[in-house]
């Protein structure tokens, strides 16, 4: 007996019990996909841990920073205005559509107004709740995007890149369009883009301190453009009490 206990001694010594690996999702086994036997037969889904990793990714890859990805329809305060509780609703209505008005003519939505009313806010909501389901969204940060594709005016394979980027994603955020001075350069390179996106019924989200008709003003064909994809969710938040950078 005590020959037979050294034995097992040795052969545990020698080939250690391994124990199970440690996944990340337990369900799937990081698979991504789980099975189920139906009628005989296996069934394949896909595992809720994928929707939520290629959600994450999505994020990282839309442009949206860190800090503007904390910024949700939870955690947005209308203060009780009704302004505000309003294009909350609107807000959320909009990103609970999508899937159904995606390819539609009217399938995008302008937040347009009052410096500080939380135009942003909104804005990045709706590109986190559609992120979330796997939507990809392309982040535009209207100054320095513009900006950076004016520095590739000569170069013609860098400037069709930078427009290409904007103009083809499946959902464009663009965020405090028309912000600062304008220039004749401006006129372009917004239209190249919003034209392709009109052309092909290519949501965009917009936020920006210009009303409709400033927008008609800048440039008829830019803003007729942009109000007949936006006609039905077009928010308009008036009056300096919105500014919560002053309360």
């Amino acid at each position: 007996m005590d020959e037979l206990n050294a034995i097992l001694q040795r052969l545990r010594r020698e080939h250690p019990h391994k124990s199970e690996p440690e996944y990340k999702c337990p369900k799937c086994k990081d698979s991504k996909f789980l099975c189920r036997i139906i009628d005989g037969r296996e069934v394949y889904r896909m595992c809720d841990c994928y929707v939520i990793r290629r959600g994450r990714e999505v994020m990282e890859r839309s442009g949206i920073s860190a800090e503007f990805q904390k910024k949700t329809f939870s955690n947005f305060d209308p203060k009780g205005n009704e302004q505000l509780v309003s294009a909350k609703g609107r807000a959320m209505r909009y990103a609970d559509d999508f899937e159904k008005i995606e390819h539609d003519r009217r399938n995008s939505i302008m937040l347009s107004g009052q410096v500080g009313a939380g135009k942003t806010h909104l804005g990045t909501a709706i590109c986190g709740d559609l992120i979330n389901r796997s939507v990809e969204v392309s982040y535009m940060a209207y100054r320095n995007a513009v900006t950076k594709i004016k520095q590739n005016i000569i170069n013609e394979e860098g400037y069709g890149r930078e427009l290409s980027r904007y103009a083809t994603a499946r959902v464009l955020y663009i965020d405090d369009m028309l912000k600062g001075r304008l220039t004749e350069a401006d006129v372009n390179i917004m239209y190249e883009i919003i034209n392709y996106r009109y052309m092909n019924n290519m949501p965009i989200i917009i936020s920006t301190e210009k009303s409709p008709n400033e927008l008609l003003v800048f440039d008829e064909a830019i803003g007729s453009r942009i109000i007949e994809m936006c006609r039905g969710n077009i928010v308009q938040l008036q009056g300096k009490e919105l500014n919560y950078r002053l309360s």
